[in-house]
């Protein structure tokens, strides 16, 4: 879910009423990743979130890299390792 790059002009009062009408329609997975706006779309979905995380399974992916305008997958195992970890501080992290 890239709400904060790709598909135009992000407007997040916009988005984060998208993310709370589909939890309140009973979506229970949100996914996102550190690449939709280098952390943007993450820092998104927290502010959405909170509040309402214990109601969705969240997933974000890791592990990209821009290099020379390119995306690439390129880790060491500590880069995967720090990976594991919630990748923003922004995303809700259930109690």
């Amino acid at each position: 879910m890239g709400m904060s790059q790709s598909y135009g002009p992000a407007d997040e009062r916009e988005s984060i009423a998208v993310i709370h009408r589909a939890v309140e329609l009973g979506c229970t997975f949100i996914d996102t990743a550190e690449i939709y706006g280098f952390f943007a779309n993450e820092t998104l979905v927290g502010r959405a979130l909170r509040g309402r995380r214990e109601k969705v399974i969240l997933a974000t992916k890791f592990g990209f890299r821009i290099e020379n305008g390119k995306r690439t997958v390129k880790m060491s195992d500590s880069q995967k390792a720090t990976g594991l970890l919630p990748s923003h501080p922004a995303l809700p992290v259930p109690k």
